[in-house]
């Protein structure tokens, strides 16, 4: 296959873990395609978190891929409303766009969109969209979608080629949406990806225990954004039903508007330990047993598929979108309620042989069908297919 040259256009970019698993998809993504001898350059912001902007170069070169940041005018605004003001951008896609064969963007209602995809479409460039789990009404600030559907993306949206589906549940969202927009883009469906290699001999799990008082029994993590639709505070009421007085529930992420809710409701076995950088994930996942996920709307976690690539078993809503988890052997899927959460929270923490037998069906099971190698190549037949 002739080498491509591919833009991807994201509001935010590594090292900005802080705004979750679309930062590390997109990144997995771009360094994968770039090992297959592809030309990548990513056009983002200079967003960090939601509070700093990112002290680095505004163009460096990380892993082989290029990264432009434009910069952020009003940054006030990223934190308090996650809106970019990225002035710089469209002029940064002038220079960029001419040579490239794809544009990819990722998130449909961004600036950053309304800012490059015109220049794409004045230069001729297909543009290929991955959604990341945002797309629906359902999945919060609905209204807003709406309108912003109607007044900003009218032009936009017509410019889709082919949109990339996380999974089928997130590709029938897209054409019901896309039916009311009265055109229909061509549909794929790619999940996100893993390297396990990062994943295959843990450390730092005893330390992590010891720092934050775990004591010697099971450990239940929850490792994502502090956000309404990740379930958190279902899973705080659900932990609450346990008798099992030597189990922990560890709580990671940045705060998205739940801290202050779910905080009154932890009990002493509870710990919210904030934003973990990519070391100390790996050291919270090296001291859990069980990692657990009742979100209500996701695309395809990147939190999910790192726990299962460390033989951690999982405990899943239907809303994750992984149905095939359960029958593989390596987790539960129950409905994101206390209750129901509840019970085989109890039945997995009472048998530590079945959760060790259900952690190596979990790494089995994402190594079949979730490695960056494989993505990587099912990502480069959809560039072919707009390319055509």
């Amino acid at each position: 296959m002739p080498p491509m040259k591919i833009v991807h256009l994201t509001p935010y970019y590594a090292p900005a873990y802080a705004y979750g698993g679309v930062v590390r998809a997109v990144e997995g993504l771009v360094q994968a395609l770039h090992r297959r001898g592809h030309s990548l350059t990513v056009l983002t912001t200079d967003a960090f978190d939601q509070q700093q902007s990112y002290d680095g170069p505004v163009q460096e070169t990380l892993e082989g891929v290029e990264v432009i940041r434009a910069t952020n005018a009003m940054p006030w605004l990223r934190g308090r409303f996650n809106l970019s003001t990225p002035l710089d951008m469209r002029w940064l896609a002038q220079n960029v766009l001419p040579d490239a064969d794809v544009l990819h963007v990722h998130e449909w209602r961004t600036v950053e969109n309304l800012r490059v995809m015109p220049v794409a479409a004045k230069l001729g460039v297909p543009v290929v969209m991955s959604p990341h789990g945002t797309l629906g009404y359902a999945t919060g600030r609905g209204r807003l979608k709406s309108t912003w559907d109607t007044l900003l993306n009218r032009q936009l949206r017509k410019q889709i080629r082919t949109i990339v589906a996380l999974t089928e549940n997130e590709a029938d969202e897209a054409r019901a949406l896309w039916q009311t927009f009265g055109h229909m883009p061509h549909m794929e469906v790619v999940p996100n990806g893993i390297n396990l290699a990062d994943y295959d001999q843990l450390s730092g799990g005893a330390d992590f225990r010891q720092e934050h008082d775990l004591g010697r029994g099971p450990v239940v993590l929850f490792m994502g954004r502090l956000h309404a639709r990740k379930g958190i505070a279902q899973l705080v009421e659900a932990f609450r039903l346990l008798d099992d007085a030597e189990a922990r529930l560890v709580i990671a992420g940045p705060d998205e508007g739940m801290r202050s809710q779910i905080t009154p409701r932890l009990d002493e076995r509870m710990v919210m330990v904030g934003y973990l950088d990519s070391e100390e994930r790996l050291k919270a996942l090296a001291a859990a047993d069980l990692f657990v996920l009742p979100a209500t709307g996701e695309g395809l976690s990147m939190a999910v598929l790192e726990a299962m690539a460390a033989s951690v078993p999982v405990l899943l809503s239907p809303g994750c979108n992984l149905p095939q988890v359960q029958p593989a052997g390596a987790g539960w899927i129950v409905e994101p309620d206390p209750s129901e959460l509840a019970q085989p929270l109890t039945q997995m923490l009472a048998d530590p042989d079945r959760l060790q037998a259900m952690g190596a069906a979990a790494r089995q099971f994402v190594a079949a069908r979730y490695t960056w190698d494989v993505v990587a190549e099912q990502m480069e037949q959809v560039y072919l297919g707009v390319l055509d």
